[in-house]
């Protein structure tokens, strides 16, 4: 880092006043130039602040930073970035209430490498969207890109898994302190990603436990890190959405996957693309639209190359959606019973042809 001790310990404390937010702090900045000079400026200065500021103000720097500096001397690996650091994400520094501290693990200058692009999506997304996630992700990291994420279930993992197995570099953005992985499943998920060469990121100081408010809070993090944000799967009211007004209000790119009309899954992503998003069916679209060498080969959404079939179970197969389809639905299409359908979709499953959807239904393989 770039600042000695007692400037560091300003800086947490800052981040720490009760009360004080990004744009808060960024008031107090604009107003006192350094957290130093805040902590000094006496009762008078602080009239305007919330109660529980002044009395933190109050008791000093030391006190608000103790537990900050505990975690961060706790274990090599361990860091921190403060707005007054030259390794502070640029693109980060630019929106409107840029984080005035990030806490990490890992690799700090993979936060700032570009190019970075963010991959997000439903936390319960279609075997072929997951999929997709997945292949899209390990394509960009095999391109030289960074994947940033928010190592939530779903969209977040896969992709997150897709450019770790493609060998390249991936960051999560997390929305607790750095000293905890939400979800818990995906603590191996965070280890490996460190142990990888990338990064966990967070605004939050350690010790702070996951909150619903926390998350769409960190999605401006996500997409102001990255110089665009691709939406694979979302229904209509999913947080990545948030997301990706977030990103359009940063001036960042905002692509989508086009999803089946039927599946409410797909709707926030379609209204997307209606709104003026880019269509992205490839890692070849995401690098042509952020304007890089597209110098990877196409992941195709279409089916994968299938074995030779008798006619019941490529009518089986051709009558199920990449959507979740019901058992029924896909016997009515192909005019078969409902119990021979089932029996020949887990044959179809075995051949890696279908996989079986969260909540129920079939889906093609993507």
């Amino acid at each position: 880092m770039d600042e000695p001790p007692a400037c560091l310990t300003s800086w947490l404390a800052l981040n720490r006043l009760p009360g004080v937010g990004p744009v808060g702090v960024r008031e107090l900045l604009r107003r006192f130039g350094t957290p130093q000079a805040l902590f000094t400026a006496g009762p008078r200065a602080w009239s305007g602040l919330p109660p529980a500021a002044r009395a933190a103000l109050a008791a000093g720097p030391d006190v608000l930073a103790a537990p900050d500096l505990a975690w961060l001397e706790g274990r090599p690996g361990r860091w921190v970035l403060t707005l007054a650091d030259a390794g502070y994400p640029p693109l980060l520094r630019q929106i409107p209430d840029p984080p005035p501290v990030l806490f990490g693990t890992g690799d700090a200058a993979a936060v700032a490498r570009r190019p970075q692009v963010a991959i997000v999506g439903s936390r319960r997304p279609t075997p072929a969207a997951g999929a997709l996630a997945h292949a899209i992700a390990g394509e960009l990291a095999a391109a030289g890109v960074v994947v940033t994420s928010g190592l939530a279930a779903g969209i977040d993992g896969a992709a997150h898994r897709g450019a770790l197995d493609a060998g390249g570099t991936t960051v999560a953005v997390a929305g607790t302190g750095p000293d905890r992985v939400y979800p818990a499943r995906h603590r191996g998920l965070a280890r490996r990603l460190v142990e990888g060469g990338g990064a966990l990121v967070t605004e939050f100081p350690p010790g702070t436990p996951p909150r619903p408010g926390h998350f769409p809070r960190r999605n401006r993090i996500i997409s102001g890190l990255a110089q665009g944000v691709l939406v694979v799967e979302a229904a209509a009211r999913s947080g990545s959405l948030i997301t990706a007004r977030l990103a359009a209000e940063q001036g960042r790119d905002v692509m989508a996957v086009p999803g089946f009309p039927a599946n409410p899954g797909a709707r926030g992503t379609n209204a997307l693309l209606r709104d003026g998003a880019r269509l992205v069916e490839s890692a070849a679209d995401v690098l042509e639209e952020l304007g890089l060498d597209s110098g990877v080969r196409a992941c195709a959404m279409d089916a994968p190359e299938t074995p030779a079939l008798d006619p019941e179970r490529r009518a089986v197969l051709e009558s199920t959606g990449f959507e979740p389809t019901a058992v029924d639905t896909v016997a009515a299409r192909c005019g078969l019973t409902p119990e021979t359908v089932s029996s020949i979709l887990l044959l179809l499953e075995l051949e890696g042809l279908v996989q079986a959807a969260p909540g129920g239904g079939w889906c093609r393989a993507g």
